[in-house]
């Protein structure tokens, strides 16, 4: 799919000017990055979807440190580009606790957590999806892929970008045709049993604060160092998570 398909094929499924570039733009990023599981073959895939492309997110009163979202029949990409508009418009003083309920389908958590970082936050952020995980011995599935997203920012430019599935291949891979449903397990082969404990782990987590339907949690704070530098020196010129 060119992207002149990609867009025109976005304006059809009846979202706004809006919305459409900020779809097009997460998915246009994916592809540029390598990740076509992210990127157009998404496109055909929500259109398989219920969508309501009038909905708009809600921002609740916030409560308890916790600053609270609904994605009110949004998606997730629009909940979250709407969430990071309002930091980099509004500033964090010190850190801010974002809770996004029903907030799905979320795209590629690097994408967002990386516009934040180049607007110098530091971010955390993670999101459920559908039962797709069974556990390393089998059985029906019991998380999510459940990835988590971070971001450093860097006075150097660039920052430092990791985005981790639990998965050993994600849900996006079996839509783009880069791999089958059931190669859709824990990542680490024998040691699976950790890839699945994160999932557990942030499954339950993302559920205490957001509730039971697929939502989203980010964590964004103000550095007060900048360690990216002194790393990418240690490194010495070994690619880095999410470097282009």
């Amino acid at each position: 799919m060119t992207p002149n398909e990609a867009f025109e094929q976005l304006q059809a499924l009846g979202f706004d000017a809006a919305d459409t570039t900020v779809l097009f733009d997460h998915f246009a990023d994916a592809e540029r990055r390598g990740k076509p599981g992210h990127g157009f073959s998404r496109i055909p895939w929500l259109a398989e979807q219920q969508l309501d492309p009038t909905a708009r997110p809600i921002r609740r009163a916030g409560e308890n440190g916790i600053d609270r979202w609904d994605g009110n029949g949004a998606l997730g990409y629009l909940t979250l580009a709407a969430i990071c508009d309002d930091i980099v418009a509004e500033g964090v003083d010190g850190a801010c606790l974002v809770v996004a309920s029903r907030c799905f389908p979320t795209g590629s958590l690097g994408y967002w957590v990386r516009r934040l970082a180049e607007a110098g936050y530091v971010a955390l952020l993670t999101a459920t999806s559908p039962r797709r995980l069974p556990p390393p011995g089998g059985g029906e599935p019991l998380t999510g892929t459940n990835p988590l997203a971070i971001a450093i920012p860097s006075s150097e430019g660039e920052p430092l970008v990791t985005d981790v599935s639990m998965g050993a291949v994600t849900h996006g891979d079996v839509i783009a045709g880069r791999a089958q449903p059931e190669e859709l397990v824990p990542f680490g082969g024998p040691l699976a049993h950790k890839a699945f404990a994160l999932a557990v782990g942030l499954e339950l987590f993302v559920s205490a604060l957001a509730g039971p339907e697929h939502s989203a949690v980010l964590l964004v704070a103000r550095p007060g160092h900048d360690p990216v530098p002194a790393f990418r020196d240690l490194a010495a010129g070994v690619r880095l998570p999410g470097d282009a």
